[in-house]
């Protein structure tokens, strides 16, 4: 059955048919064939505050063009110089593996609390994992918000299963059980302040992610609705590329508003997948950096996975989007996290001028892979492109960043 809410986000009052994947969420009752039964111990809520810093250091030099990175200039300062790889060898390759394993066998239980069964009644699950990019030693974390309905109402003390789809192979591994926040709980984690309705779960160094990409699914007791969190461990020097989503990928820069309203999933740009596939096949990582607000994750996802786009991480904002200087400001600390981490951009994909500022002010270099779709970024002179055609021998032509 179609249900359409409204929410207000970063356009203004947005309505949502919710027939077509508008959550990041399964549908309550799903039984996958289980894969290797659990594995870890059974945790409560977590506990712990906000992880160490990155681990510094400067990015690897790869292949081809200097490697993004450095703090980023400041304001409109001109010109700035991307950060210089250091010695030490090409990075090795890490996997990228497709993650379609089907989901474990989950458990149903009885709310904890009436107020949530009500909550949850509104029929509309709008739950949302955050993705994260660490290199090995870093803490890790499990994090998801778990809300429903019309105005994105988030449950409180309310149990959610966390499965771990370890390197996405075909197993699966209990790693416990954690509990839903009240506002102010918990630290803020990975970007992620606590608004409530959010779990924080340390992975245990007894369970510990390896290098590699790893899928988790954390699944609400009450009704079996979940979402799914992607995180890459990976050393320092792996190379990325990353793109924005509406507009650059769809159609057109509104595409989302008419597909939201129609529960259908927007359209993409003429041959935008096969370039970015063609990155991905030489080990160029993906990351979908968008500007979004966060109760779009799950349909973001989606747009990747229906319209043919590499499976990569996705980045929202945590609140009801950005545009214009503050769509600048947050791609912009975003890139120089990655940068911070060790992780060298190699690419960056927009088509408007707050993408052209992010990238120029995280030094992006060289210019001519700050690539815009069908913009021209007359105020730093980033590279113009009329048609994804046009990028598919260059990219054919390039030597892998890895070994």
């Amino acid at each position: 059955m179609r249900q359409t809410i409204c929410l207000l986000g970063w356009v203004g009052l947005v309505c949502l048919s919710t027939g077509c994947g508008s959550a990041d969420s399964e549908n309550a009752g799903y039984s996958g064939s289980s894969g290797g039964g659990s594995g870890g111990a059974t945790g409560g809520t977590s506990s712990g505050g906000a992880p160490a810093g990155g681990s510094g250091g400067s990015a690897a030099g790869g292949t081809g063009g200097a490697p993004g990175g450095g703090g980023g200039s400041s304001g409109g300062a001109a010109g700035a110089a991307g950060s210089g790889g250091v010695g030490g060898g090409t990075p090795a390759c890490v996997p990228m593996p497709a993650c379609d394993a089907a989901l474990p066998s989950l458990s149903k239980r009885p709310w904890k609390h009436t107020t949530s069964s009500l909550i949850a009644a509104t029929g509309f699950a709008n739950h949302r994992g955050r993705d994260l990019i660490l290199t090995p030693g870093m803490d890790q974390w499990v994090l998801g918000k778990f809300a429903y309905g019309v105005a994105d109402k988030d449950i409180h003390d309310e149990e959610v299963d966390i499965w771990l789809n370890r390197d996405c192979g075909s197993k699966w591994e209990k790693l416990g059980t954690a509990l839903t926040t009240n506002d102010g709980d918990h630290a803020t984690v990975e970007g992620a302040e606590d608004t409530g309705g959010r779990i924080y779960f340390q992975i245990p160094s007894s369970q510990a992610l390896g290098i590699g990409r790893h899928r988790i699914y954390m699944a609400v007791a009450g009704d079996l609705s979940g979402a799914e969190q992607y995180i890459e461990v990976v050393p320092q020097g792996t190379t990325y590329f990353v793109t924005d989503v509406d507009g650059t990928l769809t159609s057109k820069e509104t595409e989302e508003y008419a597909a939201i309203l129609t529960g259908t999933v927007s359209d993409a740009n003429p041959d935008a997948e096969k370039a970015l596939g063609v990155l991905a096949q030489k080990q160029y990582r993906p990351l979908y950096l968008t500007a979004r607000p966060e109760f779009l994750v799950g349909r973001t996802r989606e747009f990747v996975k229906v319209r043919g786009f590499p499976l990569g991480l996705v980045h929202t904002t945590f609140a009801l989007g950005a545009t214009g200087a503050a769509a600048t400001t947050f791609k912009k600390a975003e890139l120089d996290e990655l940068s911070t981490r060790g992780f060298v951009v190699r690419y960056a994909f927009g088509n408007t001028a707050s993408d052209a500022d992010a990238f120029f002010l995280a030094n992006i270099e060289p210019q001519t892979h700050r690539i815009f779709y069908q913009f021209t970024d007359s105020a730093h002179g980033g590279r113009r492109i009329e048609s994804y055609s046009d990028l598919l021998a260059e990219f054919g032509a390039l030597t892998p960043p890895c070994q």
